[in-house]
C-alpha cells in the first residue's frame, strides 16, 4: 500500500514502560519515554503527550474514558497515535478505544514486561515498533491494534497470555495480524470491525460485574449480581456454551432484568448452535436472551457493554457490536 508515512503522537499513560527503580515505580514521562530511545530522534513529525502516570492496575474506567479521549483527539487531527500502558489492564483501554475509533488513522497500544532500569528492557523495541505501525499507511483503517514483540494484535481478539514473558499478549483466537521487524510493518490479515463507531460517552458510570460459572455453580453469584443493582452482566459459562440447570435458570432470569453479554471460559472458545442436546446446552444459553459475544473476552466484552450503555444503545444495537461476525 503506497502513501507517505502519517505523523504520529505518543500518548504515554504509565505502565511498567515508564517505570525504573530497583523496584519499579513510575519514573518516566511521555517525553522521557521518547527521548530514553535514540532511535526516535529520526522520526518526523513525533510529537508526546502525557495523559497519567499510573500502573495499569490502578486505572479506573474515567482513566480509560480520558485515555480514549485524548486518542480520539489526535486522530482527529490526521495523526497516527502510540498508547504506552501498564499491560495489566492494556487490553481493556485497547477494546474500548476501538469501539469508540472509525477513522482511517491507526492506534497502537504497547507497553513493557520489565521495566526501563532492567537489564534487557523491552520497552525501547516495542516503542519503536509501535510508532512505525502508527505512521505507517498500512495499517489505515485496521481500528485499534496492540504492538508486543514484534506482534500486532487486534484489539478484539488480544489477550494477556503472559505475566512474565516479553510476549505478553497473543490472539488466542485468531492470531496476529501481522509483525513489525526493522520499521518494516507487515499486514497479513484485517479484523472484522463494528460497521459503526459509537459515540464517544461523557462517562462509564454503569455497574457491569464479571459472573463465571464452575462445577457446583448454584447461580448464586448472577442472582447477587443483580441484587447488587447490575446495569448489565458479563457472564462466562462453560465449553461450547453449557452450565448446570439451576444456573441456566439463574441466567434466564438475569437476561429479563439486564443485557447478560455471554462469553466462555476457554481461551479459544467457539459458541455452538446445536451439537448438544442436553438441558443447559448451547440452545438454552442462545435462546436464554443473553447476547452472545464468545469472539471476545470477558474483560472486553464488560468494557463494549459499558461503552455501548454509556452510548444510549439498546438490546438490539449492544447484541451487533459484541457480535459483530453474527
Amino acid at each position: 500500500m503506497a502513501g507517505a508515512p502519517r505523523p504520529v503522537t505518543v500518548l504515554s499513560t504509565g505502565g511498567t514502560i515508564a517505570m525504573s527503580g530497583a523496584r519499579a515505580t513510575p519514573a518516566l514521562d511521555g517525553d522521557a519515554l521518547v527521548a530514553a530511545v535514540p532511535a526516535l530522534a529520526q522520526v518526523a513529525g513525533l510529537r508526546t503527550r502525557s495523559v497519567s502516570e499510573l500502573p495499569g492496575a490502578h486505572l479506573s474506567t474515567a482513566d480509560a474514558l480520558a485515555i480514549a479521549r485524548a486518542a480520539l483527539e489526535e486522530t482527529a487531527a490526521g495523526r497516527g497515535v502510540v498508547i504506552t500502558h501498564g499491560t495489566d489492564t492494556l487490553e481493556e483501554t485497547a477494546v474500548l478505544v476501538d469501539v469508540l475509533h472509525g477513522g482511517a488513522e491507526p492506534i497502537v497500544l504497547t507497553g513493557a514486561i520489565r521495566p526501563a532500569s532492567a537489564a534487557g528492557a523491552d520497552g525501547p523495541a516495542n516503542l519503536i515498533d509501535a510508532v512505525a505501525v502508527a505512521g505507517s499507511p498500512r495499517a489505515a483503517r485496521l481500528g485499534v491494534l496492540v504492538a508486543f514483540a514484534g506482534e500486532l494484535h487486534a484489539a478484539r481478539a488480544v489477550r494477556k497470555v503472559s505475566s512474565i514473558s516479553p510476549a505478553a499478549f497473543g490472539s488466542p483466537v485468531t492470531g496476529p495480524l501481522g509483525s513489525v521487524a526493522e520499521g518494516r510493518v507487515r499486514i497479513l490479515a484485517r479484523p472484522v470491525r463494528p460497521e459503526a463507531p459509537l459515540a464517544l460517552p461523557d462517562a462509564l458510570d454503569a455497574r457491569v460485574p464479571i459472573v463465571p460459572t464452575w462445577l457446583g455453580d448454584d447461580g448464586a453469584g448472577l442472582r447477587a449480581a443483580l441484587r447488587d443493582g447490575a446495569d448489565a452482566i458479563v457472564f462466562v459459562a462453560l465449553g461450547a456454551g453449557h452450565v448446570a440447570l439451576v444456573v441456566l435458570a439463574a441466567l434466564r432470569d438475569a437476561a429479563a432484568a439486564v443485557a447478560v453479554a455471554l462469553t466462555l471460559r476457554p481461551e479459544r472458545g467457539a459458541l455452538l448452535h446445536d451439537t448438544y442436546g442436553f438441558e443447559g446446552a448451547e440452545g438454552d444459553l442462545r435462546s436464554s436472551g443473553a447476547l452472545p459475544a464468545a469472539g471476545l473476552s470477558p474483560q472486553a466484552a464488560r468494557m463494549v457493554l459499558l461503552a455501548g450503555l454509556a452510548s444510549g444503545c439498546d438490546r438490539g444495537a449492544l447484541a451487533r457490536v459484541l457480535d459483530i461476525e453474527g
